[in-house]
């Protein structure tokens, strides 16, 4: 699944590729989220424009709709939504504790009560393999218990007791139950909140499960960024060298630069859609608010330094021009340019990689961003 090419001579960014049943991804690289199996505002081939190679659902809406009967029928996810390069799924635990009208934590399983239409389900991590299964994604998430936070150090426990009782039961039914027609790789969920120890057992539990990938999650829940690079730092020395290894749910462009250096190689956020469809655009001098009455005759690029078709053709005053009727033509050429910059931020993070300049990259966007992760 992983081939690690080559690690940064000065910091301990990394090289790689996975290799998937729909093709190849080059690492680190960005997930654009299509929760509902659509990038919001873009089509497909507007995202493959862009030159992104891997697409995020999410089980727990797709469960719910448009439901499992139709990925069946279909023949999975990618022939649905005409989308043919790699995917991941999420298992919607995330979505479960924050979404869910009601749910009540079992060791058996979670049971929750939907936010659509109120009608009551029972998730276990082996029916989370099967929901993910019949959705057919490439690569796949075990049902986990993300802390909140703040949290106590009780519920912290709780959430790291359950998440790898449900990593062994979910690795468990995945190798024994894995259909022929679905060539997935399964990712183990490290949790932990914000205690050291906690994140450290988590870690090599987890681990001693033997995935396919690992992922750092319950981090980008509320908690300052300090926090979460500290559980990243707690982490890492215990991942495999030759895994992939996600952050999830990060982040801002800053953000990611500064978990590449520590050696991530995945990543996914909404914030390019959202931003996009409120008019907030990445630049590579920070975000800029296109609505505002600054750019109402600015006649130049979202980003001078952008080479994306919106950043060639249109200027901000224009589509400042279409956020202010509403058209939704300005909230999809937002969105692009937005989903744009992140995969070209990614490319750039791989050639400086490739060329062992990773530090002063690093230290060049994050000064020019303006950012305090320097």
């Amino acid at each position: 699944m992983f081939k690690l090419i080559k690690i940064d001579k000065n910091t301990k960014a990394r090289r790689g590729v996975v290799t998937t049943a729909h093709g190849e991804i080059q690492s680190p690289f960005f997930m654009p989220v299509g929760t509902n199996a659509s990038v919001k505002s873009l089509t497909f081939e507007d995202v493959n424009d862009t030159g992104a190679e891997i697409v995020l659902c999410n089980a727990y809406h797709l469960f719910l709709r448009p439901g499992l009967e139709v990925f069946e029928a279909a023949g999975g996810m990618h022939n649905f939504m005409n989308w043919h390069k790699p995917t991941l799924t999420d298992s919607g635990g995330y979505q479960v504790f924050s979404l869910a009208k009601l749910r009540k934590l079992r060791e058996d399983g979670v049971e929750f009560q939907s936010h659509i239409d109120g009608a009551y389900h029972f998730f276990t991590p082996e029916k989370v393999m099967d929901i993910q299964q019949s959705i057919g994604a490439d690569m796949i998430m075990p049902l986990d218990v993300c802390a909140p936070y703040p949290c106590s150090r009780e519920e912290a426990e709780r959430s790291v007791y359950l998440t790898t009782l449900w990593a062994k039961r979910a690795r468990k039914y995945f190798l024994e139950n894995r259909r022929s027609d679905r060539n997935q790789f399964g990712f183990g969920i490290i949790q932990g909140a914000t205690y050291k120890d906690l994140r450290e057992r988590s870690a090599k539990e987890i681990i001693d499960v033997d995935f396919d990938a690992y992922a750092i999650g319950g981090v980008s829940v509320g908690e300052p960024v300090k926090d979460m690079f500290e559980a990243l730092e707690w982490v890492m020395p215990f991942l495999p060298a030759d895994k992939p290894h996600y952050f999830m749910g990060i982040g801002l462009p800053d953000q990611i630069v500064k978990a590449v250096g520590e050696g991530i190689d995945m990543f996914d956020t909404c914030l390019p859609t959202r931003f996009g469809r409120h008019g907030t655009a990445f630049t590579s001098r920070g975000r800029i608010i296109v609505r505002n009455e600054e750019f109402k005759t600015d006649f130049g690029p979202i980003d001078p330094d952008c080479d994306c078709l919106v950043c060639k053709k249109y200027s901000k005053s224009y589509i400042r021009h279409l956020l202010k009727l509403k058209e939704i033509t300005g909230l999809k050429l937002v969105t692009y340019h937005n989903l744009y910059f992140y995969i070209s931020l990614m490319r750039r993070i791989r050639q400086a990689i490739e060329q062992d300049q990773y530090q002063s990259f690093m230290t060049e966007f994050l000064t020019k961003y303006g950012s305090e992760l320097k």
